[in-house]
């Protein structure tokens, strides 16, 4: 992709975001079915892993149901931010809130299964006055727009689960908006430690009119350089985390594995979480990373933690965080104006595969981003492998719309890890040029198992054929179904540690798919 798209890629990924944000359910974890296995080829399914007691415990209270917002109104009539991104258990954050209404409350609830609900309400605010707080502050050198609203309350989380939250604010104005939380385990040894993208959430965030993509005028050249976490979210509040990652939280929650939460940002600060996790799960665009973060990541494949893709373009940029973890950095095609250029070349903000330090996302994830925007049907390769287990799949079966709107594909003469084995390989045309987006599969040394979806919309397809989705891609029921047997298999698979000491070796394909 051209960073000169950047503007309509942005309103494109977030579009059915805004279309799916109020939808009153989630057709694809509480109303798809799963097909049954009829002269499927693959190996059975992997047993289930469970969870520990008091995860059990907490999915077996009851959900709240009313979680969604009704009306987001205009921007101005409630909105907050936070003063982290993540807090642990028992750690107080600060909200800060501007509203036109008189007043308001504050309502945290846990994502999770609870029965078809998907949330659980753990905490309420009593009522808070309100207050419209003053106008943004602007930063010429990066053009980075911030708030420097007072803190609205405090709010403490010692009763809170670890898990993934959305604090709805209802203004009494008649007007809801989110603002994300992750109460964050501070280590993940024996779990799948999913892992939130707020960095990427920020990248793309244009309250106040800037973001990594774009100036108040809409265009690339007057893009921020770098963007600030003291500032709301646009939109509903939270919508990459909607789109990309609810429905994913709530499947894991669902099976019942040992789980555990954190961000990217925390891996970045404080990459210990990561040691003895059975497997790392990065969600559905997870675009935005430090090199500090993959580096962990890398050595946690290597010791035998399980990785799983389940979006596209994942781990391409290549940023920076500062004020305090508060900013991301990312100068993109500007780089030679990053301060560290010519100082600290492997720190320049940047596409990872770009000069100055050219170092390609495939040799941790297998695939390379390759293109936007595409819609195209994924197409069954390797029917037999365990991933497909159960679905029912055949060699050449296909799930129109399920590839997009980013794609990824394995690189043949790119560092690839080897052997790699290609499960799906879907043909598509992306601006013209005809391509391939590759699901793929490999095992690390150490006993790892890594896997990529290859395309964007892998976690969209957890909610396809339901309302939650947006209608906006027409992926249908059996889209969903196939995608929840198959995200079932991988999770449980991986939950269990090294995929690669258990189950099946990966049958390396490029040259069968791609040619010598």
């Amino acid at each position: 992709m051209a960073d000169s798209s950047g503007v309509p890629r942005r309103r494109f990924l977030g579009a059915a975001a805004a279309a799916g944000a109020g939808a009153a359910g989630l057709g694809a974890l509480a109303g798809c079915g799963t097909p049954a296995s009829a002269g499927d080829r693959a190996s059975g399914r992997p047993s289930p892993v469970r969870a520990t007691t008091a995860r059990r415990s907490e999915q077996s209270l009851p959900g709240d149901a009313d979680w969604r917002l009704v009306s987001a109104g205009p921007q101005e009539a409630v909105q907050g931010w936070t003063d982290q991104v993540s807090v642990e258990r028992g750690e107080r954050f600060a909200l800060h809130v501007s509203t036109t209404a008189p007043g308001f409350t504050v309502s945290a609830y846990r994502v999770g299964w609870y029965g078809g609900a998907q949330a659980r309400l753990v905490w309420r605010s009593g009522r808070i006055p309100g207050r419209v707080q003053p106008a943004a502050g602007f930063t010429d050198a990066t053009r980075t727009v911030t708030t420097a609203w007072e803190p609205t309350l405090g709010v403490a989380t010692d009763d809170w689960p670890t898990g993934a939250y959305l604090l709805r604010l209802d203004a009494e104005n008649g007007h809801q908006r989110y603002v994300p939380m992750i109460v964050r385990d501070a280590a993940a040894k024996g779990r799948t430690l999913l892992v939130h993208g707020p960095a990427t959430w920020q990248a793309y965030n244009v309250w106040g009119g800037y973001s990594l993509y774009q100036g108040e005028d809409g265009a690339y050249g007057t893009r921020s350089l770098s963007v600030s976490f003291d500032r709301p979210y646009d939109g509903n509040g939270a919508e990459k985390f909607l789109v990309y990652e609810r429905a994913l939280v709530v499947l894991a929650e669902r099976l019942g594995i040992p789980l555990a939460y954190t961000t990217g940002i925390d891996v970045h600060r404080q990459p210990a979480v990561l040691e003895g996790a059975t497997a790392l799960l990065s969600l559905g665009h997870d675009e935005y990373w430090t090199p500090q973060q993959r580096a962990a990541v890398t050595r946690a494949r290597d010791a035998g933690t399980n990785l799983a893709f389940l979006g596209a373009n994942t781990c391409f940029r290549r940023i920076r965080v500062e004020d305090g973890s508060r900013s991301v950095v990312c100068y993109k095609t500007d780089y030679r104006d990053d301060p560290l250029y010519g100082r600290d070349d492997p720190a320049v903000t940047t596409d990872f595969r770009a000069e100055p330090a050219p170092d390609p996302e495939s040799s941790l994830t297998g695939v390379l981003y390759e293109g936007y925007p595409v819609d195209a049907p994924y197409v069954v390769l390797a029917a037999d492998h365990w991933l497909y287990a159960g679905t029912g799949v055949a060699a050449g079966d296909s799930f129109p719309h399920l590839v997009g709107v980013e794609y990824d594909r394995v690189t043949p003469g790119g560092p690839v890890p080897r052997p790699i084995e290609i499960l799906a390989h879907s043909p598509l045309v992306c601006e013209g040029r005809a391509s391939h987006s590759d699901t793929a599969y490999y095992t690390a040394p150490g006993g790892a198992g890594v896997f990529a979806s290859g395309t964007m919309r892998w976690v969209e397809g957890l909610m396809a054929g339901g309302r939650d989705d947006g209608g906006d891609h027409g992926m249908d029921a059996r889209t969903c179904a196939f995608v929840t047997r198959a995200t079932e298999n991988l999770l449980t698979a991986f939950a269990q540690g090294p995929a690669g000491h258990r189950l099946p070796p990966p049958r390396d394909n490029i040259s069968a798919v791609y040619g010598d």
